[in-house]
């Protein structure tokens, strides 16, 4: 590919795809390092339930990112984006490519378009938030949220507080939805951009998370739980695969089932990943199994 700019190629898909092992053979192809966009694996002290890279496949190609923080950092897509450009203009004086990988729309976009300009909203709408979601559970605001932006509910993850409290706190405050604010003008960026997707059938998709899910299970992911399950309150571990296994510790439900919730609850993450980059005509979309070198010869 020839480009005047150096240029940032993004390797997009849901959850369990096996994005991490085409990253790394692009990589190791054009010779250069990987910035994760996964903000689930930025903490150093999630390891398994985020399917952190492999000592090995760290070994293959050097990872920005990954386990740089702890889940007490208060770490917003705002300081990634401001990390990750300041990371990119450091490797591209040196290199004329750089592979970004993750299944995180939201930090994805951060990095390629920048982050969209919020108005301001009286801090009294978002204690009023928290107290309803305090009272009455995570149920009223998904609930709240289908009906005052009913696009923005079909992308979230709607297992997560943090983000259902700060879309609904723009509705309310503007009268607007939440996902009217997030469609404005890109920011400039000093490289050039190359997406590639990986997609396979939806049985297939759900067969490898199914299947992930288990080996972390034999992996220990239980006993990691069980070491974080004291901060359990954190922004970071409210997410697929921890809150689950937190409500088998607190005695709500029984292994097995918090096992097939956290599957259950993994495919509807893939589905919402799907549904957020099928959205954008950037990505070039190719077959999980597709050839890394068939990949690179087509960009």
């Amino acid at each position: 590919m020839e480009t005047s700019k150096p240029l940032l190629l993004a390797v997009v898909g849901p959850t369990a795809i096996g994005k991490t092992v085409k990253a790394i053979e692009l990589a190791e192809h054009f010779k250069t390092e990987i910035i994760s966009a996964d903000s689930r694996q930025f903490y150093k002290e999630m390891q398994i339930g985020t399917a952190v890279p492999s000592k090995d496949e760290l070994a293959r190609a050097k990872h920005h990112f990954i386990q740089h923080i702890s889940i007490e950092t208060n770490y917003t897509v705002g300081d990634f984006e401001r990390d990750a450009l300041a990371k990119l203009t450091e490797m591209f004086k040196d290199r004329s490519v750089v592979i970004l990988v993750g299944g995180s729309g939201l930090y994805i976009n951060a990095v390629l378009d920048g982050l969209d300009q919020f108005p301001e909203v009286d801090t009294n709408i978002r204690i009023e938030l928290n107290r309803r979601y305090q009272e009455e559970g995570i149920n009223y605001l998904q609930e709240q949220l289908q009906q005052l932006d009913p696009d923005y509910y079909g992308q979230v993850d709607l297992q997560n507080p943090h983000r259902l409290i700060r879309a609904l706190e723009i509705c309310l405050a503007t009268g607007k939805p939440y996902s009217g604010f997030r469609k404005q003008q890109k920011a400039k960026r000093d490289f050039d951009i190359a997406m590639i997707g990986l997609e396979a059938e939806r049985e297939v998709v759900y067969d490898r998370i199914n299947r992930r899910v288990d080996i972390m299970m034999s992996e220990g992911l239980l006993d990691e739980a069980k070491k974080l399950y004291p901060f359990k309150e954190l922004n970071a571990l409210q997410t697929v695969g921890y809150k689950e296994l937190f409500k088998y510790l607190d005695g709500q439900w029984d292994l097995p089932f918090a096992v097939e919730e956290i599957k259950k609850n993994s495919r509807r993450f893939a589905k919402r990943q799907f549904t957020w980059f099928k959205k954008d005509p950037r990505i070039m979309w190719f077959d999980y199994q597709t050839a890394t070198t068939d990949i690179i010869s087509q960009l």
